[in-house]
């Protein structure tokens, strides 16, 4: 059988190159036999040839992956039979492609039957007879094209910036008679990607909807209702734990994703395998949903609070935000306004439609292409005169025409960072609030949307920030209530007074 062949080569030729296995055998496990191994080699069409043509496999973080997918590429360029084999490794990145590159290196060189036979370069390892080889390659290379392909290792599909590589690397494999794709990855993120474009292909021919007999997919991930704490869970998505991947690492991980929300979407993906929305998942629906006890807004009229502004020009929304509380529990209103430019060139397209807003009452729209501050000027003044507003933090960015005129009316504005040093402390209170379900925004349709659109990023020093360039949709209404809570803090760190800090000083965090 085939397969035993490739197991014979892996196991005789092919060793560990780190760790306390550094230099001995790479004994594979039974799944890795079994699941992959096996079905790809032994599965044969009616000519003789090996069935499968493209394999797509998901498995988490630490499972073993890249010494497999090194130890394959070894084999399809040794012994595989293939005449001027052309293994092609690829990568997002030049770092990652160089990752396996560097562990065929070294699994050669600790081998004196597979050195013998082979040159060994900087980016490609070349048969001495017929010129066969194998060659790193990543989606930021000068050269994608003019390759013969016989065999293509994906690495970390996940973290292709586009398609390009896979649709150019795919398409030189024509001219073999049985060449061979393997993308291997941990899940992802981004659902626009060719990765995601894989996967939901890969779960279709699974399930049986898509009938593909040269297609494999091994995927590795969590079944709906799965509770992500349980061990048992780990197990069926990890299948080298106990080996590969120690108990107590993942329960680490698992702890940590507990205590922190904004780490449990980094926990299911690298280590459950699954697919999330956001690079970092700030908090979820249910945390964000859990304080809703619902309020009319005149039972907060003339009460103190404090607000966040988010102002924007063409496209963006623009937020305000007001908070009312005492410290553990707090009341939020909001008020949206966007162009109808805006409002048109959304139509259509993925997403929230602006229409259905706007027909609700929760977005107010302006005439023209770009934001019209009279209309704000007055409903902010309005909002001002019916609540106590000890503080408005806005972000300086296009705010020398309202601002100004909003100051001159008596509205206490301070401009408000959006860095990592001022939106860290505001965020992580804001967090502490939510999952306490103590904070009643009314369900506000348009504030809990721009919620679940949320990627957090952090800085070395774990400080969080919202990122709204790689945030699914807009943000823009949570960023105006971070920066009303970072308001609150910093009255309240001053004493409270009634008069506000902000008249002769600026927003600061150390």
């Amino acid at each position: 059988m085939s397969s035993q062949r490739v197991v014979k080569f892996i196991e005789n030729l092919c060793s560990h190159v780190k760790g306390e296995l550094a230099r001995k055998p790479f004994i594979l496990d039974e799944w890795q036999k079994n699941h992959i191994i096996q079905p790809l080699y032994d599965t044969m069409d009616e000519n003789g040839l090996r069935q499968y043509r493209t394999a797509y496999i998901q498995i988490p973080r630490k499972n073993g992956k890249s010494n497999l997918i090194a130890a394959l590429g070894l084999y399809h360029l040794f012994a595989d039979g293939e005449q001027g084999a052309e293994v092609i490794v690829a990568a997002g990145d030049r770092s990652q492609a160089g990752i396996i590159h560097e562990i065929q290196k070294q699994m050669v060189l600790n081998s004196p039957i597979l050195s013998k036979k082979c040159k060994v370069y900087r980016n490609s390892i070349v048969l001495n007879n017929d010129a066969s080889f194998i060659q790193a390659i990543s989606a930021d290379a000068d050269t994608k094209h003019g390759f013969n392909i016989s065999t293509c290792l994906f690495d970390e599909l996940h973290t292709q910036p586009n398609r390009e590589l896979w649709d150019v690397l795919t398409t030189a494999t024509g001219a073999r008679r049985q060449p061979l794709t393997l993308a291997i990855t941990t899940a992802g993120h981004d659902k626009q990607s060719i990765c995601y474009e894989q996967y939901d292909y890969a779960k279709k021919v699974k399930s049986g909807i898509i009938t593909d007999p040269t297609f494999l997919p091994v995927i590795y991930e969590l079944d709906e209702g799965d509770d992500i704490h349980d061990p048992e869970v780990w197990h069926k998505v990890n299948p080298a734990l106990g080996t590969a991947v120690k108990l107590e690492y993942l329960k680490q991980q698992s702890d940590k994703a507990r205590q922190l929300i904004s780490y449990e979407n980094t926990f299911r993906r690298l280590h459950l395998n699954q697919w999330t929305s956001s690079e970092e998942k700030w908090l979820s629906d249910e945390d964000f949903m859990s304080g809703v006890v619902g309020f009319d807004e005149d039972d907060v009229e003339g009460m103190e609070c404090w607000g966040g502004l988010d102002l924007a020009a063409t496209e963006d929304i623009t937020a305000l935000v007001l908070i009312f509380g005492d410290g553990e529990s707090f009341k939020v209103l909001c008020r949206f306004w966007v162009t109808e430019a805006a409002v048109e060139r959304r139509r259509g397209r993925v997403g929230a439609d602006y229409d259905t807003f706007v027909r609700k009452g929760l977005i107010t729209v302006t005439k023209g292409n770009s934001t019209d501050y009279k209309v704000l000027l007055r409903d902010i003044l309005e909002l001002h005169a019916k609540y106590k507003i000890k503080a408005l933090a806005f972000d300086r960015w296009n705010s020398s025409t309202l601002v100004p005129d909003l100051t001159d009316e008596g509205v206490p504005c301070a401009p408000f960072g959006q860095g990592f040093a001022s939106m860290s402390a505001p965020i992580k209170q804001l967090e502490v609030i939510i999952r306490n379900g103590n904070l009643d925004h009314n369900g506000h349709e348009v504030l809990r949307w721009m919620a679940s659109n949320i990627q957090a990023k952090k800085d070395a020093s774990e400080n969080i920030k919202f990122d709204k360039s790689k945030s699914s949709d807009k943000i823009d209404g949570m960023v105006a209530l971070a920066m009303a809570m970072g308001a609150y803090m910093i009255d309240r760190a001053e004493g409270g007074s009634t008069e506000s800090v902000y008249n002769d000083r600026d927003i600061f965090f150390l």
